[in-house]
């Protein structure tokens, strides 16, 4: 070879080891076992160069180089299960989170109303009346009082319920003579009339009545809502549910440069069915910013509003079982279809009774050990028999850690003291070998994933209470609290051989913190921020 030649060949060469970033002085934790810690890393291209004690042999003149000063470093983390457009909207709308008495929530809607015009909506998010003093459903009566020209929808903490005002009532023509929708409860007063909450399927009498947000909008809260994952260290989430506007919008950011983070799209299962069926007539859709692969059903509503699936009465309210809003035989189905298109299933399954529903039909699908990753979302209450399903047919356990802890003061007066031991079982389907992925259902839970961390370590409120965690054999150590933030969420996706983990070939997605959570004082990692998101190489967010 002649010199020249040769000395092209090895610049080409260097230049392509020369690193775009490298991060140094850091302490890095990589969730790979064969280098569980490292110095520094290296990134060119969006993908990681290296990862070890030094890197400067990837440094050149044109590499951006950051010095951590010894900053802990983490691979950026997954929201296994989080709802992208609805968190942009809570953006919109009045945020009710926290508020103590349906008084608050009333005054709220008062001073939205004289801010709109009459026969414009007002809608708002996150109520939970466990938080009030009589923890009793609230009426449309304070409301309608408070914006009687205004049609209101204010949706539960859990998105299973929404409290409407007479005037929203009177336009969706809701009154003592409608029926129940199957899957859904209208909440009643006397003689039968509607008393303002509407549960799961009947929220849909309601919400059909609510002006769809429009393609620039949708845009808006999907751009709005990933940013600030981004700004909390969520380089990937797994969006539950999404429609054909969602997916529309996500191609839309694309296309401008606009998508932070990556998104691994559920296609929801409720509607037409023509999603379904367009999305089965093609296949998966599998990319780098938008994946899309899963299929989402919904099998109950949830156990804050008594709507989650119980093989046996709620024990405050022996009445009631909840709501299967879609059996065996359904689920069985659309899994079938699923499968021979190349979709992965996942089903929100809160109550014991739905996710025997979901694993029964996952088996008859499935008949045993296989590689498919269908899911069960939430897998909250589970009958003693029915956990060794889940390895049984590679069923994977969708959980979200802030369930427990904002679900710990009250579930057990829901459902007593022998099935509560049951439920957030993380421990008992980790010892199965289950998968564990972790998630937040924002805007159900706040999506701030280090306050997941926190619940998942310590099953805890964030006053320290109670002493030792709720049911603390249940609790995650740290590495595996980390190991569900990321090679869980990936590999729950089918991206574990490029995403989750820091090493080399991987996609260099990583965040930096300003504290070091895998040995703070549990009460720090409360006060621990991100300071950097790097997504495909690329500093999304820095403080």
């Amino acid at each position: 070879m002649r010199p020249l030649a040769l000395s092209l060949l090895l610049a080409a060469a260097a230049a392509a080891q020369t690193a775009d970033l490298a991060v140094t002085n850091a302490k890095i934790y990589t969730v790979n076992a064969a280098e569980p810690q490292a110095k520094a890393i290296a990134v060119r291209n969006g993908v990681i160069l290296a990862v070890g004690a030094d890197v400067s042999r990837y440094i050149s003149p044109s590499t951006t180089v950051i010095d951590a000063h010894g900053a802990t470093i983490l691979p950026g983390l997954i929201d296994s299960h989080g709802h992208v457009r609805s968190l942009g909207e809570t953006l919109d709308i009045l945020d009710l989170r926290g508020a103590t008495s349906e008084r608050e929530i009333v005054e709220k809607v008062r001073a939205a109303s004289k801010q709109l015009k009459p026969g414009e909506w007002i809608q708002g998010g996150a109520w939970d009346q466990n938080l009030w003093p009589n923890k009793e459903f609230p009426t449309a009566a304070g409301i309608s009082e408070a914006a009687p020209n205004n049609p209101v929808a204010l949706f539960r903490v859990d998105g299973h319920a929404v409290w409407a005002n007479r005037k929203a009532l009177e336009l969706a023509d809701v009154n003592a003579a409608t029926p129940d929708p199957p899957g859904g409860k209208i909440i009643r007063g006397p003689n039968r009339a509607p008393a303002g909450v509407l549960v799961d399927r009947a929220q849909g009498l309601i919400t059909r009545k609510i002006p769809a947000a429009t393609p620039d909008q949708v845009e808006r809260y999907l751009r709005r809502a990933t940013e600030e994952c981004a700004r909390l260290g969520i380089t990937s989430v797994h969006d539950a549910g999404v429609d054909a506007a969602d997916i529309a919008g996500y191609r839309a950011l694309i296309r401008k440069g606009q998508l932070p983070i990556h998104i691994y799209a559920m296609l929801a299962q409720s509607g037409s069915g023509k999603l379904l069926n367009d999305w089965f007539a093609k296949g998966p859709e599998t990319g780098n910013l938008l994946t899309v692969r899963s299929i989402k059903i919904v099998a109950d509503g949830a156990l804050g509003s008594r709507g989650a699936a119980m093989l046996e009465p709620y024990t405050d309210d022996p009445a009631n079982r909840g709501l299967l809003i879609v059996d065996r035989a359904t689920i069985r189905a659309v899994a079938e279809r699923a499968l021979a298109a190349g979709f992965q299933v996942n089903t929100h399954a809160i109550g014991d009774l739905a996710n025997r529903a979901a694993l029964d039909a996952y088996g008859d699908v499935l008949k045993g050990i296989n590689d498919k990753r269908f899911r069960i979302e939430h897998a909250q209450i589970i009958a003693p028999s029915d956990f060794a399903k889940f390895k049984q047919f590679s069923i994977i356990a969708s959980m979200q850690a802030t369930h427990a802890t904002s679900d710990m003061l009250w579930a057990g007066t829901r459902i007593g003291p022998e099935r509560i031991k049951n439920g957030y079982a993380w421990q008992t389907l980790l010892h199965l070998g289950v998968h564990l992925p972790n998630g937040s259902d924002f805007p159900v839970e706040n999506p701030n994933p280090l306050w997941g961390f926190y619940s998942a370590v310590t099953r805890q409120k964030q006053d320290g209470t109670p002493a030792g965690g709720w049911f603390p054999g249940q609790r995650l150590s740290r590495e595996e609290a980390l190991r569900s933030w990321t090679l869980e969420g990936a590999y729950a996706a089918f991206e574990e051989t490029h995403k989750g983990s820091l090493e080399p070939g991987k996609v260099a997605d990583f965040i930096m913190l300003s504290g070091d959570i895998m040995t703070l004082p549990a009460a720090e990692i409360l006060k621990t921020r991100v300071t950097m998101t790097v997504t495909d190489g690329k500093i999304v967010w820095r403080q």
